[in-house]
């Protein structure tokens, strides 16, 4: 590739990251959906701003995905991982098989020869890693069950690439059209699990042994892009020999993490990939849009269409009967499903190698190549779907219950959400005699409660009747100490319109937050953090030597100030070039006031503690002595 090219293309792609990913994270639709449709755009079937080298371009993005899971390897432990074995083993390898089967039951329907099913079915049987694994990360939902178990079933995914290499060109049906093989199909079968067993022990024993004394010794130069250097050299090794056995890279790269998790150099390592890995992921996700082949699309809509939802359909049906025999939740089950609902990366790998080895034919692989790249895109879609129409509801058949009937008689405060901020506002105010009605959505955080003696409502804050049942109507005040955004506006509009007399203090997450609940009605608005870093700040002052008063004085100084300046801005809020320049002439009075106040602090700290020395008693022994002559030299 010419240098000017080079150049163009990395324009291209920057520029089409930069403007589409922005939008489509600003509407809603979250990044990975964003650099797949600028990646449609700019691709050689639509805006054509990229040539037809972006495979070429999408073998080396894929070295992200290396990176993703060489960086989720450092964070899971090999405890960790040991935890994980039945999701992984279970959960993964039945997810595979049942997909497997009933994919070539149907690819069979097509007329197709057992050999071609068995293959579309294993290839068709993966998710994508980089895709599902990003969009659960950016929605936070990596932590829950649903995140592990997609996790594990990705991880076993991985694994099953290796037999599905040996095997494919077993299913040969087709002349073969070039002489080109991988080297480690020419190995016997002993000699190809000898070759895994080798590479991947070598991987943990050097990982174990070798990579810290490297990193140890380059550490010692003081040289940050030297160790950055030998991060990408580590994991371009892994992938390279992965490679040359044809084991999947990612799997090795994750298997190098995992030995590395305990290392003292962990931290380091993950600072120093992940903007790589976050690049190449873009270009990645940028390079799958671009490789629609919308002239196929448009040649067998209807064909693909319904490729497209029988893959679809099928893979959710097999993951919601795996996830519903492995206990999961009805929600859990849900986001699980829909994430892993789509063809993977590993794909496009095992196309290719099913072509060059006579096992599909290259009309299948286009068509199938196109159901693949558009199951990957929808998937964010799916997501989202899943999360706004079908979850809501479930929850709302799921948990649908009574109101519990409110006995507590009149209290003056109700405090709408129990979690951990409700506790202890609720705590305070009943530990100085108020009696509190507590009021709460989520039935397990009642339970819960219920188990240390407590006494929670389960009662939706934003139903007007929940609320006048809760004692609304004689109540003094309603502390809303949910943390969502949304459900707290809707209670101070509905207590602004039915309950006016109440006193409203709410919870907000951030500044933002707190000006819309100001102008919604709230009397006083707490961000979640103001306290906490005041308090942080303060202690922190004490251990750099302040006295505690003074570290108290200007606690409570910034913690004052700061206040009153969120309610002289409330009104700017919307404004933003108002806001900005006004925001901008407080911070810098608070700066100064901080600064003033401390100054006079330590002037009243050194007349308070200072040590009065004899010299400093005799020089005002004799300024006493010469103000007294003085004196009397005036009388006289």
């Amino acid at each position: 590739m010419e240098e000017s090219t080079l150049l163009h293309q990395v324009f291209v792609f920057l520029f089409a990251a930069v403007v589409g990913v922005p939008i489509a994270k600003h509407i809603g639709l979250g990044s990975v959906l964003g650099y797949l449709i600028a990646g449609i755009l700019i691709g050689p079937f639509a805006l054509g701003l990229v040539g037809q080298d972006v495979k070429d371009i999408m073998h080396f993005a894929e070295f992200g995905v290396v990176m993703m899971l060489f960086l989720i390897g450092l964070e899971l432990q090999p405890k960790k991982l040991w935890k994980l074995r039945m999701p992984i083993l279970g959960l993964g390898g039945l997810q595979v098989i049942l997909s497997t089967i009933l994919i070539t039951a149907i690819a069979y329907l097509f007329e197709l020869s057992w050999q071609m099913s068995l293959a579309i079915g294993l290839i068709l049987a993966l998710s994508s890693t980089a895709i599902v694994l990003q969009t659960l990360s950016e929605k936070d939902l990596l932590r829950t069950d649903a995140g592990k178990s997609a996790f594990s079933v990705l991880l076993f995914q991985d694994i099953a690439v290796i037999p599905m290499l040996t095997l494919m060109p077993l299913l040969a049906t087709l002349p073969v059209e070039t002489t080109t093989a991988i080297g480690h199909v020419e190995l016997e079968a002993w000699q190809q699990a000898a070759l895994v067993f080798v590479v991947i022990s070598g991987i943990i024993i050097i990982g174990r042994y070798l990579v810290r004394p490297l990193f140890n010794w380059i550490a010692r130069t003081g040289l940050r892009e030297i160790f950055i250097a030998t991060s990408l050299l580590l994991v371009i090794t892994i992938t390279i020999a992965m490679q040359m056995v044809g084991l999947s890279p990612a799997l090795g790269a994750f298997l190098a993490g995992v030995v590395l998790a305990e290392s003292e150099y962990r931290h380091e390592l993950e600072v120093g990939l992940v903007t790589f890995k976050s690049l190449l992921l873009g270009l990645f996700f940028i390079t799958v849009g671009a490789s629609i082949n919308l002239e196929i699309l448009m040649q067998s809509p209807g064909l693909i269409a319904l490729l497209l939802v029988i893959l679809i359909v099928v893979k959710i049906a097999v993951l919601m009967l795996l996830a519903k025999q492995f206990k999961m939740s009805l929600i859990e089950n849900m986001l699980f499903s829909f994430a892993l609902a789509q063809g993977g990366e590993f794909a496009f790998v095992l196309f290719s190698f099913a072509s060059l080895n006579g096992v599909l034919s290259n009309e299948i692989i286009s068509i199938l190549t196109v159901v693949v790249a558009l199951s990957m895109a929808l998937t964010p879609l799916l997501l989202i779907f899943c999360e706004k129409l079908i979850i809501p509801r479930l929850s709302y058949e799921k948990e649908k219950r009574t109101y519990d009937h409110v006995d507590d008689g009149e209290t003056p405060v109700i405090v709408a959400g129990y979690g951990r901020f409700g506790q202890i506002v609720s705590r305070i105010l009943r530990s100085q005699g108020f009696d509190t009605t507590l009021l709460e959505y989520d039935a397990v955080q009642i339970d819960l409660v219920k188990r240390f003696g407590t006494k929670a409502y389960y009662g939706d804050v934003t139903n007007e009747e929940v609320l006048r049942v809760a004692g609304a109507d004689a109540a003094k005040m309603i502390v809303i100490a949910v943390g969502n955004q949304e459900k707290t506006l809707k209670v101070i509009e509905l207590c602004r319109k039915h309950f006016p007399h109440l006193k409203i203090f709410s919870r907000a997450k951030g500044r933002r937050e707190a000006y819309e609940q100001k102008k919604a009605g709230a009397n006083f608005v707490m961000r979640e953090t103001l306290g906490s870093a005041v308090i942080l700040g303060r202690e922190a002052l004490v251990a750099l030597g302040y006295r505690k008063y003074q570290a108290h004085r200007t606690a409570t100084a910034f913690y004052h100030y700061d206040s009153q300046h969120l309610e002289e801005l409330a009104d700017l809020w919307g404004d933003d070039k108002q806001y900005v320049m006004e925001a901008a002439e407080r911070a810098e009075m608070l700066e100064a006031v901080l600064k003033a106040d401390q100054a006079d602090s330590s002037a009243m700290s050194r007349s308070w503690s200072s040590p009065v020395s004899l010299d400093d008693d005799e020089e005002t022994k004799n300024n006493s002595d010469k103000s007294e002559q003085s004196k009397g030299t005036t009388e006289t």
